[in-house]
């Protein structure tokens, strides 16, 4: 398995929005793509104005292409909401333990 992590900044009253948009959004994009595992998005404890979203591939092609479409998802529907430049880490999964 592979993830991509991307990490995002907002103003805080903008958050829920951001949240809102991806969940009505962005989550059928990605639930639908090819190699899919799972996908969360999370806001740092002690980074109000962060937010995180990891998404989990079968493989490394899948999770790279899934930063693709977030970009491209991105800049359409939260671009005023977001502040540029996000940052994106990638990397195999070598441990993972999830119920089913």
């Amino acid at each position: 398995m592979f993830a991509a992590i991307r990490y995002y900044q907002a103003e805080p009253p903008s958050i829920d929005e951001v949240v809102r948009r991806v969940e009505e959004g962005f989550v059928p994009v990605v639930r639908n793509m090819a190699g899919f595992v799972s996908y969360f998005v999370l806001i740092p404890t002690e980074r109000e104005d962060e937010i995180v979203s990891v998404s989990v591939f079968e493989d490394r092609q899948s999770a790279e292409e899934s930063n693709g479409k977030a970009a491209e998802w991105v800049a359409q529907n939260l671009g005023e909401l977001l502040w540029p430049s996000p940052e994106f880490a990638d990397g195999k999964v070598v441990v993972y333990e999830g119920k089913q």
